[in-house]
């Protein structure tokens, strides 16, 4: 999770503001918590740009909550039900808190180990898988390859990483941005021939 650049001159470096949606410029605490490094504002506003900005009725997995910043930015652009997996109790306060001030009835937060989560048989499918493991933790591989399990046919995975994201086995890459040291990557079934919500067929492309 990379440390985000704070906006304007009101800024704190100890909080995150949401980019867009129904609660844009909605501020997020950033804990000092090992391995929390909420994604830079740019990466989360290209992410968004990928998908089309308007995500109503999605149903989304932010499998790394930390901060919130990605579960509450896609429940700010309207996604139906935001599953957020969080294991570090702190972090676990803070969510519940923002979700309560923000009135977020469609996140459900789970104190769990994510990886623990992802290696059992899904009882949903999702949109959208978010995958912003504690920054260098390592994992990001292995948790990219047991989410493709909770992903329908025409959903999508998000992965960010201090390294170049690879697809796996199946997958594609269909887009990729970097940021400094934050490689992200949106993934898509290999399969796939419906058009993506901008570029239809488009081969992966890095966004600078």
């Amino acid at each position: 999770m990379e440390r985000a650049r704070p906006p304007a001159a009101a800024a704190h470096p100890h909080e995150v503001r949401l980019i867009g949606g129904h609660w844009k410029r909605s501020r997020l605490p950033v804990a000092d918590r090992p391995g929390l490094r909420p994604t830079p504002d740019r990466v989360r506003e290209t992410l968004f740009n990928w998908l089309g900005q308007d995500l109503s009725g999605w149903h989304c997995l932010d499998a790394f909550a930390g901060s919130g910043a990605l579960g509450f930015e896609a429940a700010s652009r309207g996604a139906a039900r935001v599953l957020m997996i969080e294991r570090d109790s702190q972090l676990m306060k803070s969510l519940q808190q923002v979700r309560a001030r923000l009135g977020a009835t469609q996140v459900e937060i789970v104190c769990e180990d994510a990886m623990r989560v992802l290696a059992r048989a899904p009882s949903a499918r999702f949109d959208l898988v978010l995958l912003d493991p504690p920054y260098a933790s390592g994992v990001l591989a292995a948790a990219v390859a047991a989410s493709t399990a909770f992903v329908g046919p025409s959903g999508w995975i998000y992965a960010e990483d201090s390294r170049p994201v690879v697809a796996p086995s199946g997958w594609r890459t269909h887009r990729t941005t970097r940021a400094g040291a934050v490689h992200a990557a949106l993934l898509c079934r290999a399969d796939r021939s419906d058009a993506a919500p901008d570029l239809p067929g488009a081969a992966p492309r890095e966004d600078t």
